[in-house]
């Protein structure tokens, strides 16, 4: 299902234009992936708010929650839902604001050569099977277009401030799927 990158797009992703990215620097090679979680509000799936967080169009009148981040101007490449739809937000070619201050061995500014992608979840629960499923679909891939030399969490590149994708993320898991 997801075998192809065309157009920094990935075949069989629903793509949702975000106004939320810029360009990466020039000469700047992807070599790492971040793995992320989000949930809105926090531990409630579906809906559409992750979508309209990374649009722009979150309502801070949906939720008290909402009303400290609906100004955020934050975006992912990719997206993939607890029941394994993959929405994509951001061209792999172009720089998503996922990561913040971040250093990844020495190397600031992550978002400049990185993919970031968010599974839908949070800190406090299992991934789903076909998250895990679709993860290694998408990284499989991604590997095949980019010169891709790290899989790590959010957590690794902004430890003092960021915990996902947290401690119910299954790494030894994710790590077997890829072989």
């Amino acid at each position: 299902m997801f075998s192809k990158i065309q157009n920094g797009r990935l075949s069989g992703a629903e793509f949702i234009a975000s106004p939320f990215f810029d360009e990466r620097p020039v000469g700047e090679m992807i070599t790492l992936l971040v793995i992320h979680n989000i949930s809105l509000p926090p531990q409630k799936y579906g809906g559409p708010y992750v979508e309209q967080l990374f649009t722009g169009q979150l309502s801070p009148n949906e939720h008290e929650y909402f009303q400290s981040i609906y100004q955020l101007k934050v975006s992912s490449h990719l997206f993939i839902r607890r029941n394994g739809e993959v929405l994509q937000f951001v061209s792999f070619d172009k720089r998503a604001w996922h990561a913040g201050v971040s250093c990844f061995e020495g190397k600031e500014k992550c978002n400049d050569y990185s993919i970031g992608i968010e599974l839908e979840g949070s800190d406090f629960d299992a991934f789903t099977d076909i998250q895990y499923q679709q993860l290694t679909m998408i990284t499989q891939c991604l590997k095949k277009y980019y010169p891709i030399k790290a899989l790590v969490g959010h957590s690794d590149i902004a430890p003092n401030r960021k915990t996902d994708p947290g401690p119910y993320f299954d790494w030894e898991h994710y790590h077997n799927l890829l072989k």
